[in-house]
């Protein structure tokens, strides 16, 4: 296979202004969540990371604990990158994120300049990388002062390991917080990244309107809710799911597949098909539609899924009854 690629990959895909930088991201970014662990087919993995260069994403976005086991994933992403990215640096933003329990002890997890520094060497070589674009903070971290984890942004910036940083899952308050304390030390915050699908509208309440206002970018996470939002449990949960075999690790939340949000699922599935789409397709458009919404992660085991989501960006319009009988639908 090599490094060769599609000469029209960039023809049909569409890039975002992320907030009020000069950074684009692809509509349609591949998340390394899942899929890409020890556990997985690594052939798998390589054709779906190969085809999503050919489709035009340039984004792959990555965090230290994805797997199974936690940094297998960006072992395995610094594995392909060599065999077949090498030569196309340039042409990428790859992210990683720090945050979440790493390793054993003290220093290992949350959001210290300790944790943060060592977690990004460990993910900077797992990768094989001399920088990424994109560095996160995981989640807020109640214990360690805000200024300190910022200033270690900020710190990762001038070190030349991090091109841009960005926060995850912070409320709205924090965000703004967070947002401040960066611009008065001359290093913005690019980019928020939350859990957000039409079962999880906690950004509506106040956090999109913090980004819009302070021009920082949202690229959104779990956009089809774990699944709920696809094919896969409209006759319910199919014996052999990943919601099956993964209960217990964290990696899906059984309590979230309910008969109730499978029959939601079923009538927003009617919708779709009257808007020519596939429920998948309705739902990650559904979360593009917003101004302030520059990219949505998507999570795929198999390259058709990733060929099928794409097809989202070919309606992304709604009519004012489009979003009133799925709201009814939601709201039901």
């Amino acid at each position: 296979m090599g490094d060769t690629f599609r000469e029209d990959r960039y023809d049909k895909m569409q890039y975002r202004r992320t907030g009020q930088s000069g950074l684009l991201l692809p509509a349609v970014s591949l998340g390394l969540w899942h899929n890409f662990g020890h556990i997985d087919n690594q052939e798998t993995a390589r054709s779906i990371l190969r085809l999503a260069f050919d489709k035009g994403i340039t984004h792959f976005d990555l965090a230290n604990n994805y797997g199974p086991p936690p940094g297998s994933a960006e072992e395995n992403f610094g594995r392909i990158f060599k065999q077949d990215f090498v030569h196309h640096r340039d042409e990428l933003i790859i992210s990683s994120k720090a945050g979440w329990g790493m390793w054993p002890g003290p220093y290992g997890d949350h959001g210290s300049k300790k944790y943060l520094v060592a977690s990004l060497d460990q993910s900077l070589k797992r990768m094989g990388l001399d920088y990424v674009d994109i560095f996160y903070h995981h989640r807020p971290d109640p214990d360690t002062p805000l200024e300190e984890t910022m200033r270690t942004l900020d710190l990762i910036v001038r070190q030349g390991k991090a091109l841009y940083v960005g926060i995850s899952s912070y409320s709205a308050q924090e965000t703004e917080s967070a947002v401040l304390m960066l611009r008065a030390m001359g290093t913005p915050c690019l980019i928020h990244q939350p859990k957000y699908s039409m079962f999880e509208r906690w950004i509506e309440d106040g956090l999109l309107d913090v980004l819009k206002d302070e021009g920082v970018g949202c690229i959104c996470f779990s956009p089809l809710a774990q699944g709920l939002l696809s094919n896969k449990y409209l006759k319910g949960i199919p014996e052999g799911s990943r919601a099956l075999s993964h209960r217990g690790n964290g990696a899906i939340d059984e309590t979230a597949i309910t008969p109730e949000k499978i029959a939601k699922a079923v009538r927003l599935n009617e919708i779709a098909k009257r808007r020519g789409q596939n429920l998948a397709q309705l739902a990650l458009a559904w979360v593009l539609r917003h101004e302030a919404v520059t990219s949505v992660l998507i999570g795929v085991s198999k390259p058709e899924q990733l060929t099928e989501s794409i097809g989202c960006l070919e309606n992304l319009s709604f009519s004012t009854g489009d979003l009133k009988e799925i709201d009814t639908v939601l709201k039901s």
